[in-house]
């Protein structure tokens, strides 16, 4: 019977490896921010700024991981954040209408997005070239529109659908964060469980003989690159209800973070593998560094050197994980 239960264990742990070292990861992190600041870390008001900041580009992260497992990747995301926030916040001004002003939003997200895949696959541009240039693209595009002026949207705090998005539930947990965890729960159902996300890691690992078993790689890039628009999108709204404020600099600072938290999620720069529960692991981890950080008596300064330390240690263990397998 022991000779049974071994296997699965052992079964168990090295399918569930990769997330589990992120998992240590996370563990060893809040201990060292607990011993050196208790008074922050065991008190609630510290996780629920957390909470509230986590989807501005948690749910990016979680969208991301299917472009990262296709092998391909998407650097034009933050600005589509940018264009899209500028879409919902002239559109709530000019109708006074959220559901107006969402579907604007969802639609310049869907719309970014299907120009990236399509320059990818149709046009044959690589991803990196294509999406760097899109990325000057939109955010150059919001910048002339606004002519480098904010968009107040003050008056959205008395919208009921504004509560919906960014309220209280129970008046503990912010409501952004109740959207990330089923953004998350749906996004890693459709990962694993899905065929399309069967699809995204075929392509990922072989995307020729994906062609050969008859699965339309186009098809499934381009809804890739679609979906992570529409994602983008719907981040950028919980960010300007919670801040009722749009700059044209908007999803700037998201690119790095964004990327960290798939990479330290563990799932593959070369794409066929990939972990959604890393990734939400990952970006529990980026969301809570600076904070930390800073309670614990360091500087911000320290904040972009930790980064890059735990994306090469995440992307180190990764490989070494993998030249043992083979």
């Amino acid at each position: 019977m022991a000779g049974a239960v071994a296997p699965m264990g052992e079964h168990w742990t090295r399918r569930y490896r990769v997330p589990l070292s992120t998992a240590t990861m996370l563990v060893v992190l809040y201990i060292l921010f607990i011993v050196g600041q208790p008074r922050v870390y065991l008190a609630y008001d510290i996780y629920r700024s957390f909470m509230v900041s986590i989807p501005f580009f948690g749910v990016m992260a979680m969208s991301l991981t299917f472009i990262v497992t296709l092998g391909e990747v998407d650097l034009s995301f933050p600005s589509i954040y940018g264009l899209a926030g500028l879409g919902f916040a002239e559109t709530y001004l000019a109708t006074q209408s959220f559901a107006l002003a969402f579907l604007a939003c969802l639609v310049i997200g869907g719309i970014g997005g299907l120009i990236n895949g399509l320059l990818v696959t149709k046009v044959g541009i690589p991803s990196i070239v294509a999406t760097i240039g899109t990325m000057f693209l939109w955010r150059g595009l919001t910048v002339v529109l606004t002519q480098g002026k904010g968009v107040p949207l003050a008056q959205i705090v008395d919208d009921p659908l504004n509560k919906v998005f960014v309220g209280q539930l129970f008046g503990l947990v912010p409501m952004q964060f109740v959207w990330f965890l089923v953004c998350s729960a749906g996004l890693g159902l459709v990962y694993r469980r899905h065929r399309f996300g069967g699809h995204v890691l075929f392509v990922g690992d072989n995307a020729e003989s994906a062609r050969m078993m008859g699965i339309n790689v186009d098809r499934v890039k381009i809804l890739c690159f679609v979906q992570l628009g529409l994602f983008s999108s719907l981040s950028v709204v919980f960010l300007l209800n919670q801040m009722l404020y749009f700059w044209d600099t908007t999803g700037d600072g998201y690119l790095l973070t964004t990327l960290a938290a798939v990479f330290i999620g563990g799932t593959s720069v070369f794409g066929g593998k990939g972990t959604m529960i890393g990734t939400f692991i990952g970006v529990l981890i980026i969301a809570s560094l600076e904070p930390g950080i800073i309670a614990v008596g360091l500087t911000g300064f320290w904040t972009q050197f930790i980064y890059g330390l735990l994306v090469t240690l995440s992307v180190t263990i990764y490989a070494l994980m993998q030249r043992k397998r083979a």
